[in-house]
């Protein structure tokens, strides 16, 4: 006789559990900015974002940050800046698109990561990328229509879509440091410079302080503190859950964000909500892998 399946096979480790919270957390944080910005300015929302974060994470990390080296301080920086334009440019999106549509462009990064790095290290995207890239791309020319019956980027759109590259280029800086720094330092330095540049730029681009407000600071202070949380979560999760099934439950983060914003009251099109799915196909596609069957009869007929 053959086994049946037992149901723990579709039970769920306590570590998958806590990558779900933490993309029902992401998910939450695009209309949580998006009603911050009633009451402040991009700029100082991003500065006190990410130095709560800093904050928390120095506290974190007290113990070794006397080791601190020069890389990684570098290291910190570069991360830091594209950390600065990846949040900024979308917290300026979220000015102008509703906070679900903002959740799914910048679900883009996933498959821009693997064009980014054919131009950057020259690294053609594998066949499965290029599928991925597709969908996603498909996805977004149906999002971004004006009410998402015609295709065309509003100036949202853009600086949502420009913040995806930025967040792409974050994890090509991750990934290079990979090894060569201590995490823990440099994610308290990358905090921190994305934190100094937001707050350094508000004179200079004409951006003012904003007005003293209990909606500002619990969310802001939140959004920081749970940044820092969740990059802990992340950490440990990680530990025993493979990178594929971390990307398909990562891949959940804009439905998150799409559920908050409809029962908040936004409203995507028909048009829209394909090029969603799209979207959220395209991520999931991006990072599979092709099956060792394929692979043979791939190289057997080259």
């Amino acid at each position: 006789m053959s086994p049946t399946p037992s149901a723990s096979a579709f039970s769920l480790s306590r570590s998958e559990a806590v990558l779900i919270a933490v993309t029902m957390v992401w998910g939450a944080t695009f209309l949580v900015v998006q009603n911050a910005l009633s009451v402040s300015g991009p700029l100082f929302f991003v500065g006190f974002r990410f130095g709560t974060a800093a904050l928390a994470m120095a506290l974190i990390a007290a113990p070794v940050l006397r080791g601190l080296t020069w890389l990684e301080i570098k290291a910190g920086a570069m991360i830091g800046i594209a950390i600065f334009f990846g949040y900024t440019l979308q917290t300026y999106g979220l000015q102008s698109i509703p906070s679900s549509k903002s959740a799914f462009i910048t679900a883009l990064y996933v498959p821009i990561v693997p064009l980014l790095q054919w131009f950057v290290l020259k690294r053609p995207p594998s066949a499965v990328a290029w599928i991925g890239i597709a969908l996603a791309f498909a996805g977004l020319a149906l999002l971004a229509g004006p009410d998402g019956a015609s295709i065309g980027l509003g100036i949202g759109e853009l600086l949502t879509l420009l913040s995806a590259i930025a967040i792409a280029a974050e994890i090509i800086l991750i990934g290079g440091f990979a090894g060569k720094v201590d995490a823990r330092r440099v994610t308290v330095v990358q905090l921190a410079v994305t934190s100094l540049l937001a707050f350094g730029l508000m004179s200079p681009l004409g951006e003012s302080m904003p007005e003293p407000s209990w909606l500002l600071i619990l969310s802001a202070a939140g959004l920081g503190l749970a940044s820092a949380g969740i990059q802990l979560a992340m950490n440990w999760a990680q530990k025993t859950v493979s990178p594929t099934r971390a990307t398909l439950i990562y891949a959940g983060e804009p439905v998150w964000a799409g559920i908050v914003g409809r029962i908040y009251g936004e409203r995507l099109p028909a048009a829209a909500l394909i090029g969603a799915a799209l979207i959220v196909a395209g991520v999931i596609v991006s990072e599979m892998k092709l099956p060792r069957w394929f692979k043979r009869r791939a190289s057997a007929s080259a």
